[in-house]
């Protein structure tokens, strides 16, 4: 009972704002409800599951409150107990977990296919779930290495000539997945695992002519690869290994007029077996409240203009190099 309230009763009050014609009483072990009979039906549905979460060990707080009521009034299948108690990754101290019924499905279609696409907007943690279940696979000895991938194309700007070592200029292109991976291994093995090539982190540009056997690859911001990039990158797939594609067709970087590779992709393995393609949209967003309605007033206002070329807004700048040179001269057009 002391879990199912929450510190300082938080996740009572959670559960009372988010019904306010239902009075909740609690006594002992014991929560009484009173009010309309379809109100009361569904807050006696969201304690039971609340009640199972914290059976299953897992925390309990207003965010998964809104989220469970969220899945509850909606037409989703999935129980939230199911969802907000399937745990992905035990790492330093957290556990990692999908947060909505879209991010369940993601993981799971991870799970029963060789190929999957999580394609959806910013926040909706596309990138960082198919990172849990990358380091997840390497310890179940499912695979023997992990190679993190992505074109390197700026976002609307040209940052032209990078100072340093090749590995100096692409970092900055590679920091969100070095990121993501710093919160589920431990910082201090990540040099050693790279060494030894167990974990890979490389540009796009270097998968050409490569075959990825017994490997659990992610390329990320695949929206910004061309069809020839993504037909290259899908055919380097090997033996044992298993493969994800993450990114967000409505900010694309590429030159205007460039057909995303990501938007290609849809329509030329649509069908195939073992292929699966996951769309997430802006309730499956984790971050800030604000950042799923930022995402769909920008729908609303591409719609309004006709914009449905995946590009969005674009910033006007000058012709430059999409990566950074190995040699570190830049070239001028």
């Amino acid at each position: 009972m002391v879990e199912l309230l929450g510190r300082d009763d938080e996740v009572l009050r959670a559960i009372e704002s988010g019904f306010h014609g239902v009075d909740i009483h609690a006594r002992g072990n014991q929560i009484s409800l009173a009010g309309p009979a379809g109100d009361v039906a569904l807050v006696a549905r969201l304690v039971d599951e609340l009640v199972e979460m914290a059976a299953n060990g897992a925390p309990l707080s207003p965010d998964v409150v809104m989220r469970s009521v969220q899945m509850l009034a909606s037409s989703a299948t999935s129980r939230p107990a199911d969802v907000l108690s399937f745990n992905i990754l035990s790492s330093r101290g957290r556990t990692i977990r999908p947060k909505t019924t879209g991010q369940k499905a993601y993981v799971d279609a991870i799970d029963r296919h060789t190929i999957t696409f999580g394609i959806g907007p910013a926040g909706t943690g596309k990138t960082y779930l198919a990172m849990a279940k990358a380091v997840q696979a390497l310890q179940a000895r499912q695979v023997t290495r992990i190679v993190l991938t992505r074109p390197a194309v700026e976002a609307g700007e040209r940052l032209g000539f990078l100072p340093g070592t090749l590995s100096e200029k692409i970092d900055p292109y590679l920091r969100p997945l070095y990121d993501a991976l710093h919160d589920m291994v431990d910082p201090e093995s990540i040099p050693r695992l790279m060494e030894a090539g167990t974990i890979e982190v490389a540009p796009l540009a270097y998968m050409r002519g490569r075959t990825l056997n017994d490997a659990f690859v992610i390329l990320d911001e695949a929206q910004n690869t061309s069809a020839e990039q993504m037909k290259m990158f899908l055919t380097r797939l090997g033996f044992g290994s298993k493969v994800v594609v993450t990114g967000d067709v409505t900010q694309v970087d590429l030159p205007q007029g460039a057909p995303s590779g990501l938007r290609v992709v849809e329509h030329v393995l649509a069908g195939v077996d073992d292929v699966a393609f996951c769309r997430l949209d802006s309730a499956d967003v984790v971050r800030h409240r604000l950042v799923g309605e930022i995402i769909d007033a920008y729908s609303r206002w591409d719609s309004r203009h006709g914009r449905d070329d995946g590009h969005g807004p674009r910033v006007a700048h000058t012709s430059a190099p999409d990566e950074p040179s190995a040699s570190g001269e830049e070239t001028a057009r």
